[in-house]
């Protein structure tokens, strides 16, 4: 956790700020990457080389750091108003993906389906769970299929692996999605599937949004 907080430093910024927030005039840093935009959520991708100075701020949102390196799969939440210190750098990468959290309604749905709940499902780690998110530590094995499953919630995916995974639907239906370390994507709730690595690995953070 260190090392991750001393390559980090920003202040999460309103949507409509979001090229580039506040707090990273002084910084060197190889990529700032708005990923989404959408009623629940904003996600920045960050990459820094080095260079990070000692500073301290409050945060405006509840926030999310999904880091992807070095530390694969530590997630750190910061409620709004929280303070967070960053220590100055040491050499090295660091990519964190940023979630800022919005203030949309609660939209978890009923489960009519007659099939379980995305989760938790077998193999899978709960890391948090709050009054706004439950966050999932997730491995697919190779070529076995999830259980057939239902997402009573909106879900932010963050996927750590290079790979593919098949998507197939009770009417069998189905669609493989390429994944690479650090790819984000949200998926909406009401959806029914099963789930199949066809190539390479598959991890993942998954955020289910309440």
């Amino acid at each position: 956790m260190a090392l991750l907080l001393s390559l980090i430093l920003f202040l999460v910024a309103p949507a409509q700020q979001q090229e580039r927030p506040r707090g990273f005039d002084d910084l060197t840093l190889d990529g700032v990457r708005p990923i989404m935009d959408n009623p629940r959520v904003t996600v920045w991708d960050f990459t820094w080389a080095r260079g990070v100075p000692e500073a301290i701020e409050r945060t405006t949102t509840n926030a999310i750091w999904v880091s992807v390196a070095p530390n694969e799969g530590q997630v750190l939440y910061w409620p709004r108003g929280a303070v967070r210190r960053a220590a100055a750098s040491q050499n090295g990468t660091s990519r964190v993906i940023v979630v800022s959290l919005k203030d949309s309604p609660p939209a978890t749905m009923e489960n009519k389906s007659g099939y379980p709940n995305a989760f938790p499902r077998p193999g899978s780690k709960k890391i948090l769970e709050n009054d706004r998110v439950i966050i999932w530590d997730y491995t697919w094995t190779s070529g076995q299929a999830t259980p057939m499953h239902f997402h009573d919630k909106d879900a932010l995916v963050v996927y750590l692996r290079n790979g593919a995974l098949k998507s197939t639907t009770p009417d069998g239906k189905s669609v493989v999605n390429p994944l690479a370390v650090g790819k984000t994507t949200f998926n909406a709730r009401d959806r029914v599937h099963t789930e199949t690595v066809v190539e390479g690995e598959s991890r993942a953070i998954i955020t289910e949004l309440k």
